[in-house]
């Protein structure tokens, strides 16, 4: 947001939690929830954009009707015959498909059926807002509609909704059940997000806690739900984990909070990669092939502890945001 923009915005939120904090507080859920522009900054940007736009011209455009909205879906190998592998993939917040395309052909070069979400307020869907309630009723939607996933792949603000959809961590909302999770940046809880938001827009206790309110009233769960520690990870599902200690959005330490639920979780880092880049970069995408193609069983876990160290190819990196 522009200083301008800021200082105005701030002043108006002041204004209005002086008269009445729990308006302030729904009006700041709803900027908090306001979507970036859709439209690429920058020449690196642009060219990322340019040509995840040309890879999603071979899918198929599915447009997924949920409560709350109309989301866009990509699908890859639709047309195929014969029994596959079936893959979601959901980008993080004010990226779209068109980011996670290098991904999701990968994902779909050997015949896969492989699922792209546009989270509501990005890429082609519908509307200018999205919360966790939009993103887990459209990773609903598309279970419902395509069937069941092998695997569901997510970034940032996308794993973390996976994770949540999973667990049926939202009331009224049937569970998600992919067999495998992979989780790349992303957060292990929400309440740091509200609490920085709430600093930036200089909002004082009250109007503070009515934001926080709003996380209830709308997703059914308390902001400090999202942060308790808990087995939000069915042991019985294998996951991976990959994160940079570099990244600079999301801290390393959600990656090792998802670890320490146990042995079911793999952690690999991709330090270098930082948050963006690391969705295209080839040493996760060999990392995620080789999770997907692997057994787990009880007497061959998934490696945990301080996590694998991926090699950092600098040649690998693709134009990004």
């Amino acid at each position: 947001m522009p200083p301008f923009a800021l200082k105005v915005t701030r002043s108006g939120l002041s204004g209005l939690g002086r008269l009445s904090p729990r308006l302030a507080g729904k009006a700041a859920f709803r900027l908090f929830c306001l979507t970036p522009s859709r439209r690429p900054h920058g020449s690196k940007a642009k060219a990322a954009h340019m040509e995840g736009r040309e890879r999603l011209l071979v899918a198929e455009q599915v447009v997924l009707p949920f409560k709350g909205g109309r989301a866009m879906a990509y699908r890859f190998n639709g047309g195929a015959k014969g029994a596959r592998r079936r893959y979601l993939v959901v980008h993080g917040w004010g990226s779209s498909s068109e980011y996670m395309s290098e991904l999701a052909t990968f994902l779909a070069r050997d015949g896969a059926e492989v699922i792209s979400l546009d989270l509501p307020g990005h890429g082609r869907s519908g509307g200018r807002f999205l919360n966790v309630r939009l993103a887990v009723s459209t990773i609903a939607a598309a279970s419902a509609r395509f069937g069941a996933f092998d695997a569901a792949i997510g970034h940032s603000f996308g794993g973390a909704s996976l994770a949540l959809a999973s667990a049926g961590f939202l009331p009224d909302i049937d569970p998600f059940h992919p067999g495998k999770l992979v989780l790349i940046g992303a957060p292990s809880a929400m309440g740091w997000l509200f609490r920085d938001f709430g600093r930036s827009m200089g909002l004082g206790p009250a109007t503070q806690a009515a934001l926080e309110d709003e996380v209830r009233r709308v997703t059914g769960r308390t902001l400090a739900a999202y942060d308790q520690k808990r087995g939000v990870l069915d042991p019985k599902r294998p996951v991976l984990v990959i994160h940079a200690a570099d990244d600079k959005e999301v801290g390393a330490d959600h990656a090792r909070a998802y670890a320490a639920e146990g042995p079911h979780v793999r952690l690999v880092w991709a330090n270098g990669f930082g948050h963006r880049r690391i969705v295209s970069a080839a040493p996760v995408f060999e990392a995620i092939d080789a999770f997907l193609s692997e057994v787990a069983t009880a007497e061959n876990p998934l490696e945990n502890g301080e996590g694998t160290v991926l090699p950092f190819y600098r040649a690998s990196l693709r134009r990004s945001s």
